[in-house]
């Protein structure tokens, strides 16, 4: 396997091949009648669903295991997705989605080196069901070996810089939580009078304001056809959960239903400009926005379509239902299961503040006017958390070029270390 990090290593590393200077074992599924959950037997880990940043997190456990993994085996996800890796902290039992890799030199080392090379060994994986990779891609796999210290001093390095690095990460990922939590007390605020500088006691209403129920400003609170569409490559695009983004509808992956069908769907739903959608069920129930296209499309059931009454302002209404006030409401009302649901005869009788349509824009204004320094906000810390990213991976590149710790002349040749591991491996 080619690989372009380390065309310009120093003179004093060797290229090898990674089944050269380590051990390599791909996993195996024991019989599914020996795994369980109570601890008996070893750790089981079947792939990177039991990843971490570093260590797996054992879910089940093996009382006959077939392939054992070490304490400081690199284990590496083999099937969907490939090249993923973490460390084993314990001895253990692996199945047929990971290999583990024993490197007994520095095996933080050949840790780092596989981050490095993880897109190249995805780029690797075959199959049309689940791209997967063989034992003979990872032994096959070229392995820049530098001078034993030197390999420790480039683990240091590579660790002190992480750990600023995620310092930094952290900071700005508590940053993008503040943010979100800014957001929704922005929302709370409006609809107390707080952003319209209104004096009003806790708990009450501005002036002028009064609670109605949903039903009451909208012309029309539906969902759509509870139909199975068909995948075909053209006709009229139908909006599922998946499409209903926070800043409007999405339709990066269109389906499409049959020009008769959807025809017969929209007379019963007709998404337009300004109407707001909101899911109805799945693992992002409560998600809305409002429509923001002049496409005609029709709406899955999964999808509730509120058409706002004409002398009602809809990204007011919209806002409402965003806001803590209405929000928590409609959760509520949803359930408490794994499969909640948002039914049409709740959310037509849920509660909301109103006030004229001359106050609606002015809390609309106020609210739009901070959101918007929020979101450049947001922008800055999004793009500063992406250029972390490329920073690490600038970091593994430097360090396996040589680049990143100075070499040292009387360090033992990469030669020696290499003669010693085949040695040992005898």
């Amino acid at each position: 396997m080619n690989s372009d990090f380390h065309n310009s290593t120093p003179s004093r590393w060797l290229r090898t091949k990674l089944e050269e200077v380590a051990e390599i074992a791909m996993g195996q599924s024991p019989p599914s009648s020996t795994y369980n959950d109570k601890g008996n037997g070893l750790p089981f880990f079947q792939g990177k669903a039991e990843f971490t940043e570093l260590h797996p997190v054992v879910r089940k456990w093996c009382s006959e295991p077939n392939r054992i993994a070490e304490a400081n085996d690199i284990l590496v996800s083999v099937r969907a997705p490939v090249g993923a890796t973490n460390i084993a902290n314990q001895k253990c039992c692996i199945g047929r989605g990971l290999a583990a890799i024993r490197y007994r030199p520095q095996h933080r080392f050949l840790f780092y080196y596989l981050r490095l090379v993880e897109r190249k060994l995805d780029e690797k994986g075959t199959g049309t069901t689940f791209r997967a990779i063989s034992g003979d891609v990872l032994r096959e796999l070229d392995f820049p070996l530098p001078p034993l210290p030197e390999q420790h001093r480039i683990v240091e390095k590579i660790e002190a810089l992480f750990s600023e690095l995620e310092n930094g990460i952290e900071q700005l990922t508590t940053a993008k939580q503040q943010l979100k939590v800014y957001r929704q007390a922005v929302l709370k605020w409006a609809f107390e009078g707080k952003l319209t500088n209104e004096e009003i006691k806790e708990g009450e209403l501005p002036e002028g304001w009064r609670w109605v129920k949903l039903k009451d400003v909208a012309d029309k609170i539906t969902d759509g056809e509870h139909f199975r569409p068909n995948t075909q490559e053209n006709g009229i695009p139908f909006l599922s959960a998946k499409d209903v983004r926070d800043e409007g509808v999405s339709f990066d992956e269109p389906l499409f239903i049959a020009e008769e069908t959807a025809t017969k769907a929209m007379q019963r739903c007709n998404p337009e400009r300004g109407d707001i959608v909101i899911v109805s069920r799945g693992a992002t129930v409560g998600r809305m926005c409002i429509v923001n296209t002049d496409v005609g499309f029709s709406l899955l059931g999964s999808v509730i379509l509120i058409k706002v009454n004409k002398s009602v302002n809809s990204r007011f209404i919209n806002y409402v239902l965003k806001s803590p006030i209405a929000y928590q409401k409609m959760i509520a009302i949803s359930g408490a299961t794994a499969q909640q649901a948002i039914y049409l005869r709740d959310i037509k009788n849920i509660g909301i503040p109103f006030c004229s349509i001359e106050q609606q824009y002015a809390v609309v204004q106020a609210i739009e006017d901070r959101l918007s320094v929020s979101d450049k906000l947001e922008e800055s810390v999004t793009q500063s958390l992406h250029q972390a990213e490329a920073l690490r991976r600038s970091i593994l590149k430097k360090a396996f070029e040589g680049k990143l710790v100075p070499q040292d002349p009387m360090d033992e040749p990469a030669s020696v270390l290499l003669e010693r591991i085949r040695t040992e491996h005898t």
